[in-house]
């Protein structure tokens, strides 16, 4: 099963921990989400995306409603940093 590493910065973390949003997108993809958040950054978040790859990512990326739930979640968007497993 593939893996993705994703990092980024959000406004809020307990608003983001506790959005619906992620599942909403990727729940139906057939992607499975686990949450992060740096101990030592009250902004830094991140998450592991298992099933799927870099392009099905890109692709979610590309949609308005991915803009749309990462507005609602407070996602800093130019913080984003994705990692593929290898």
């Amino acid at each position: 099963m593939s893996a993705l590493l994703v990092v980024h910065d959000v406004d809020d973390v307990d608003h983001w921990l506790k959005s619906p949003k992620r599942q909403e997108l990727m729940g139906p993809r057939g992607f499975t989400v686990r949450t992060f958040v740096d101990p030592t950054d009250s902004s830094r978040t991140g998450l592991i995306i298992e099933g799927a790859t870099l392009q099905d990512f890109e692709e979610l990326l590309k949609s308005d409603a991915t803009a749309e739930a990462m507005k609602h979640d407070g996602v800093r968007p130019d913080t984003m940093r994705v990692l593929e497993e290898r």
